[in-house]
C-alpha cells in the first residue's frame, strides 16, 4: 500500500515535470516577438529590446526553461508583463473564486446526479427511469453557458433574488460573496449532475445481477434495501474516478462562465492574459491548473485503494 502511494507521488512529479517543459515549449514557439506585440509595431527599438530582457527571451531557451522551471518549485512564477505583479500573486487572488466555485458545482452535482441515478436504477425500465434519463440527456447536451444566461434572466432580471455576478471579495462580505457564486455553480453543475446520473444509474444496473446482490435478497432484504446496503458503495468506486475528473473539468473550464458572470476567477485571468500575450502569466496560470488536476487525480487513485480491499491486497 505505502509502495503504490510513493508511486503515484512520483508519477504526480514527473507528470508535472514533462507538462512544464511541454508547455514552455509550446508557448515559445509561438510566432511573432511577444515584446513587440505588447508594446506595439511603432514601439522604440531599445524599449523593444529592454523588454525582451525583462522577460528573458534574450537568453537561449534551455537556460530560461531551467530558470522558469526551479522558480515554479520555489512557488515563484515571474512578473506579469502587463500588470506588473507577481504571477503567483495574481493567480492566488483569482483561486480564491475559481476553486470555491468549482468546490460548489461539485457539490451540487453530486447531491443531485447520484440520488437520481440511484432511483432510475431502482426502476428500471420503468417510466420515472425513461423520464429521467431523457432529463438527464437534456442536461448534457444544454451548454452551461446557456443555461447560465437563462439563470440570470428569471433570478436576477426577472425576480431580482440573486445578483448576476459583480464579485465581492470574501473579506469584505462574505454572504454577497457566497451568493454571487450561487447562479454560475447552478449553471456548471448542471451537465456534471446529468453525467453522473446516467454513470450511477448503468453502474448500479450492471452491480443488480452480482453474486452478492442475490445473496442479499435471498437472506431476505428488498431489493431496494439491497441496492443501498450493498449496491451504492461498489457502484460508487467508478463514481470517484469521475468526481477527480469532472473537478478537474470544472476547474479548468470556468472561462466561459465566470466572463458570463463577470468573475474574477483563473478563467478570466488566462483568456485576458492570452489576449494581452502576456506569456508569463499565461505559462504560469496553465502550469498551475495540471497542478491542480495532477494532483486531484492523484488523491483520486489513492483514495480508489483505501476504499477497495482488492486494489490494498493486489499492491
Amino acid at each position: 500500500m505505502f509502495g503504490s502511494i510513493l508511486r503515484r507521488i512520483l508519477i504526480f512529479a514527473i507528470t508535472i515535470f514533462v507538462a512544464s517543459l511541454v508547455i514552455f515549449l509550446l508557448l515559445d514557439i509561438l510566432p511573432g516577438d511577444p515584446a513587440r506585440f505588447i508594446l506595439g509595431i511603432n514601439a522604440d527599438i531599445e524599449a523593444v529590446a529592454a523588454l525582451r530582457e525583462q522577460m528573458g527571451l534574450n537568453l537561449p531557451i534551455w537556460e530560461r526553461f531551467w530558470h522558469w522551471f526551479f522558480g515554479l518549485l520555489r512557488a515563484d512564477l515571474g512578473i506579469s508583463v502587463t500588470q506588473n505583479v507577481p504571477v503567483a500573486e495574481l493567480i492566488g487572488e483569482r483561486l480564491f473564486v475559481s476553486l470555491p466555485l468549482a468546490f460548489f458545482a461539485l457539490i451540487l452535482a453530486i447531491i443531485i446526479g447520484i440520488p437520481i441515478g440511484i432511483i432510475a436504477a431502482q426502476n428500471r425500465a420503468k417510466f420515472i427511469d425513461s423520464f429521467l434519463m431523457i432529463l438527464a440527456q437534456i442536461g448534457i447536451a444544454i451548454p452551461n453557458f446557456w443555461f447560465g444566461m437563462l439563470l440570470v434572466l428569471l433570478f436576477s432580471v426577472k425576480l431580482s433574488l440573486l445578483p448576476t455576478g459583480d464579485f465581492i471579495s470574501w473579506n469584505e462580505d462574505f454572504a454577497a460573496a457566497l451568493r454571487s457564486l450561487i447562479l454560475p455553480s447552478i449553471a456548471l453543475a448542471l451537465p456534471q449532475a446529468a453525467i453522473l446520473a446516467r454513470i450511477m444509474r448503468t453502474s448500479l444496473v450492471d452491480i443488480s445481477n452480482a453474486d452478492f446482490i442475490r445473496t442479499a435478497r435471498a437472506k431476505g432484504l428488498t431489493k431496494k434495501q439491497a441496492i443501498w446496503r450493498h449496491g451504492v458503495r461498489n457502484a460508487i468506486l467508478p463514481i470517484m474516478t469521475i468526481l477527480g475528473l469532472q473537478f478537474a473539468f470544472l476547474i479548468a473550464g470556468t472561462v466561459i462562465v465566470e466572463n458570463v458572470f463577470y468573475l474574477p476567477g483563473l478563467g478570466k485571468l488566462i483568456f485576458i492574459a492570452i489576449s494581452e500575450r502576456d506569456l508569463i502569466l499565461v505559462r504560469g496560470a496553465i502550469i498551475i491548473l495540471i497542478l491542480i488536476v495532477s494532483f486531484i487525480m492523484m488523491l483520486v487513485d489513492i483514495a480508489y485503494q483505501l476504499i477497495d480491499p482488492r486494489l490494498r491486497l493486489r499492491g
